[in-house]
């Protein structure tokens, strides 16, 4: 029987993991992938908007080449502070289930196909948002040169690639495919890229869709996705595009499986979850949340910043309940 269970080995995850460590608690992340598993799926070629020091856990320093880290020192820094304090870490494994039964959780792990179960007296989610992009529901979606994440430009010089959004993720993609060799277009259903896009970028794919470099399309309903072509409806009628690759960057939500599976609360437009401010505790006693999984569809609520302090808010609250 642990004292803790944490799903999810990100940023958040590891910090609750930290507390539990330093208050002598029993604990186990179970996280499908390994640690910062959604940090290794980033763009290759990724720089954080945060600064090291704004992603540091445990007052372990965090220093980096440049004035921003790239996604390789992130995903180095968090392995290696897993490795310092020998964190317990199941890797592979997906959580199923959690019950709550007679004061603990049963809580039911599958891992290669072997199903597993652990008992537990609290539960913290800690899992995160990046598995479950926000999906359009149109014909196309699902071929196999359509994708929810970008990687890398090298796959595709010289093919026509089509970039579905108009935040950061998209913005990096279609500037970083561009000088890549590729032959970009950006649609995007607003009038224009949002202001909200990282200060040091928003001037780039400003002036390399002015120039022409980058083509545009804006006020753009994206209707079909063919295996050489996409299909838009412009305010000035249908068109269709050449696409070799299309990328639909247009966000990512939490698993809202796991949550009704466990019976959590949620606001069903924004999908947060119901929270005690105070200790992040959910509507079932003893399960609490973590990190971005909080924010629903908002992620730009919560991020690294703001919640690698979530351990040292949730510990104390389960310390004072197992007494």
């Amino acid at each position: 029987m642990l004292d803790v269970l944490i799903v999810g080995g990100g940023p958040a995850g590891l910090s609750c993991a930290i507390a539990a460590h330093k208050k002598h608690l029993t604990y186990r992340i179970i996280e499908k992938g390994n640690i910062v598993d959604a940090i290794i799926k980033f763009p290759v070629n990724m720089t954080f908007f945060s600064t090291a020091d704004q992603l540091e856990l445990a007052d372990i320093p965090f220093t980096s080449a440049g004035f921003r880290p790239t996604r390789q020192e992130v995903v180095r820094y968090y392995h290696n502070i897993a490795a310092h304090f020998n964190l317990n870490v199941q890797s592979c494994s997906k959580v199923e289930q959690a019950i709550r039964k007679n004061g603990y959780f049963e809580i039911k792990t599958v891992r290669r196909a072997e199903t597993r179960t652990i008992e537990a007296k609290t539960v913290i989610l800690a899992t995160g948002f990046y598995d479950n992009p926000n999906l359009l529901n149109i014909p196309g979606e699902t071929l196999p040169h359509v994708s929810h994440y970008y990687r890398e430009a090298f796959p595709f010089f010289g093919q026509k690639v089509v970039v579905v959004g108009g935040k950061n993720s998209a913005v990096e993609a279609a500037l970083e495919l561009f000088r890549g060799g590729a032959d970009v277009t950006i649609l995007h259903r607003r009038p224009e890229i949002k202001e909200s896009v990282k200060y040091w970028i928003l001037p780039d794919i400003l002036n390399r869709l002015r120039e022409g470099k980058i083509k545009g399309f804006f006020n753009a309903q994206l209707e079909q996705i063919t295996p050489d072509s996409v299909k838009i409806v412009l305010p000035s009628g249908p068109q269709k595009l050449p696409a070799d690759a299309v990328f639909l960057l247009t966000g990512y939500q939490p698993d809202t499986g796991l949550l009704d599976s466990i019976g959590i609360a949620y606001h069903p437009e924004s999908l947060e979850p119901v929270i005690d401010t105070r200790t992040n505790e959910s509507n079932i006693p003893g399960l609490y949340l973590a990190g971005s999984v909080i924010a629903g569809k908002n992620p730009n609520r919560i991020f690294i910043e703001n919640s690698r302090e979530h351990g040292d808010l949730i510990i104390p609250d389960i310390l004072s309940k197992l007494g």
